[in-house]
This record gives structure tokens, C-alpha cells and sequence, in this order.
């Protein structure tokens, strides 16, 4: 019980936690995908990349499982 308390991180509300879920993307995913539309658009801040990926999401039924890392860059560049 003591590990457990120690280990579990509190909940934080801004957008990059936010977008990373268990069933999202894993972290990992989330740093090649931030890393390739930072270079893809160097004009858009992070926060306005983090809003875009938010709106794929939604667009895609609430998760981004089951999309390949390239057709959720397409589906973000659009959106930037």
C-alpha cells in the first residue's frame, strides 16, 4: 500500500497530460510525433500542436489507437 502512494502521480489537467492516456499513445509515440510536427510546421507553437492532436482525437471517435503515426500528422497538418 505504502508503494503504491509513494508511486502514483496526481492528476494534472493541462493539455499534455491530458492527451497522453494509457490507451492513446504511449510516451515514446508521443515524443516521434511531437519531434516530426515541430519539424513539419517550426511556425506552431507546442501548445498549438498539443490543441491540433486534441482535435484529431475528438475527430476520431475520443483515441488515436489504431492510427499510424503518419495519417495522425497528415490529419494534424491539415488542422495547423
Amino acid at each position: 500500500e505504502n508503494f503504491l502512494q509513494k508511486t502514483s502521480a496526481p492528476f494534472s489537467t493541462n493539455s499534455y497530460d491530458a492527451f497522453i492516456s494509457p490507451n492513446a499513445l504511449n510516451l515514446s509515440s508521443f515524443t516521434k510525433l511531437m519531434k516530426k510536427l515541430q519539424e513539419i510546421h517550426p511556425e506552431a507553437s507546442r501548445d498549438k500542436i498539443v490543441d491540433a492532436l486534441l482535435e484529431v482525437r475528438k475527430n476520431n471517435k475520443g483515441i488515436l489507437s489504431g492510427l499510424s503515426i503518419n495519417s495522425i500528422v497528415e490529419r494534424t497538418s491539415i488542422i495547423l
